[in-house]
């Protein structure tokens, strides 16, 4: 058969030569193509995970305008400063934006109506509390005090209307489950929140305490592999290697005041939307984004980072 020319060179090679090029072209090119960029987080779980889908940008300033056009308002501008709300920082992900506001990052796309969660922009407001909620008073505000205390009145008042033969008046209906009343959350729903079964996530011993300035948590250190397990009841909002500084991390929600994180973990073993038991096995200890082998813990308040030492029982 004929030599094709395509594989004939200068010097008499024959077409041996150019297979053995193609062949090595395609090595390198299935070489590239492996997904060596991944994070080294691996699903021991039937359904999978789901972290794949988690916003990983950052946001950033978009570009100037052109010359003489007029800068269009960010989304939510009307909201910058409400109670609330949030306004975006350059390297803020939605990840982290819920992680500091106690909120899942798919209830901030849902709230916000955020068609991709990876173009969120610098200056845009986002709601970071249900809608619905009064966020003036969700916070520590005890608006329901006052009806608390005049309850007996009111039975004393009942007692003497059924006395006087005139009826009396029905007490308002309670707030249902997962809304505020209309001067916000109840001081007994926030008494409810704190009434959590804690353990600690790991036997190792604590290398770094808390410090508000330069530690959100606690560092307890142990071996490659040793289990990290759920600290209280929860639901995974987050498992994944998007928050930069965290490593393979996983974001467990308690109830609506408390959540808990643990990063930097050579394996993850839970996927988002997942519901786990106290002290189910949720990670093993690892070193992503760290320089030794640790686990990072952090208890989070209405978002705000509070002393894990404080919480879980004494050794």
């Amino acid at each position: 058969m004929k030599t094709e020319p395509m594989l004939t060179t200068r010097n008499g090679s024959t077409a041996a030569r150019g297979c053995v090029a193609v062949a090595a072209a395609l090595s390198l090119l299935a070489g590239c193509a492996s997904p060596t960029h991944r994070a080294p987080v691996e699903d021991r779980t039937a359904a999978g995970r789901t972290a794949a889908s988690a916003p990983t940008a950052v946001a950033v300033n978009p570009p100037p305008p052109e010359p003489g056009k007029v800068e269009p308002p960010k989304p939510g501008a009307e909201n910058a400063g409400k109670a609330g709300y949030y306004t975006v920082k350059q390297g803020d992900t939605l990840i982290r934006i819920g992680l500091e506001n106690g909120q899942n990052w798919k209830d901030l796309v849902k709230w916000n109506n955020v068609d991709n969660p990876n173009t969120i922009e610098v200056g845009q407001v986002l709601r970071v509390v249900p809608p619905g909620t009064d966020a003036n008073g969700a916070g520590t505000k005890p608006v329901t005090t006052a009806k608390v205390e005049t309850r007996p009145l009111g039975v004393a008042t009942a007692a003497s209307g059924a006395a006087s033969g005139v009826p009396a008046a029905a007490p308002p209906p309670p707030p249902t489950n997962g809304t505020s009343s209309a001067n916000g959350t109840s001081s007994a729903a926030r008494e409810s929140d704190d009434d959590i079964n804690w353990m600690w996530p790991a036997n190792g011993p604590v290398a770094n305490a808390f410090d508000d300035t330069r530690s959100k948590g606690l560092a307890i250190t142990g071996k490659a592999g040793d289990p990290v397990v759920a600290a209280a009841d929860g639901r995974v909002v987050y498992a994944g290697s998007g928050l930069r500084g965290y490593g393979n991390l996983v974001i467990l929600k308690h109830n609506n005041t408390y959540l808990t994180a643990y990063a930097h973990n050579q394996t993850l073993l839970v996927k988002e939307d997942q519901a786990v038991r106290r002290g189910q096995k949720i990670a093993e200890m690892g070193s992503t984004d760290a320089d030794r082998v640790q686990l990072h813990f952090e208890i989070r308040k209405l978002g705000k980072p509070v002393d894990p030492a404080k919480l879980l029982p004494p050794r």
